[in-house]
């Protein structure tokens, strides 16, 4: 696993017991070239209305925040 993998990894198990708590959860799926970064939203997450602004408010923004030079940030829903 490449170090920028590690690193999205190590900030989605920080977000994952707030997911969790309400029966969903995300995975990494790709880290581009580029640093655009593709994850998928299982469980109640991926059929949740609120689920975009979990997006944004909270693993877009944890993973920017962490990994500044990160790039786009795209979620799939299952």
């Amino acid at each position: 696993m490449s170090d920028i993998n590690q690193q999205v990894e190590q900030v989605l198990e920080t977000i994952r017991p707030y997911l969790h708590a309400d029966g969903g959860d995300v995975e990494l799926v790709e880290v581009s070239a580029e640093l655009d970064v593709i994850l998928r939203l299982t469980g109640a997450c991926s059929t949740c209305s609120m689920s975009e602004m979990t997006m944004t408010a909270g693993i877009e923004e944890s993973l920017k925040r962490a990994i500044p030079n990160i790039g786009k940030i795209t979620a799939l829903k299952n």
